[in-house]
């Protein structure tokens, strides 16, 4: 499938979309923040995921490497 088939078979299984027209300068962002505000946290994080997986691969970077670091090898009780 190419990519174009694939965003055209996403946008399709959207449930909710919504659109607003008009030149740049005469918009402001309530309409921007109306929608993220009207989305669940779980559907701005997938959103925010995106766009960080995009701009890894527009960078031209591994994205295998966006995982939770583990830097921290064990914890130990405090004695006392």
């Amino acid at each position: 499938m190419t990519d174009a088939r694939a965003h055209v078979k996403k946008q399709a299984t959207r449930i909710h979309f919504v659109e607003r027209r008009g030149k740049l300068e005469d918009l402001d962002r309530s309409f921007d923040l109306q929608f993220w505000q009207s989305q669940t946290p779980t559907a701005r994080f997938d959103a925010a995921w995106e766009l960080i997986v995009h701009a890894m691969k527009v960078k031209g970077q591994d994205v295998r490497k966006l995982r939770l670091q583990r830097s921290v090898a064990n914890f130990q009780r405090q004695q006392g």
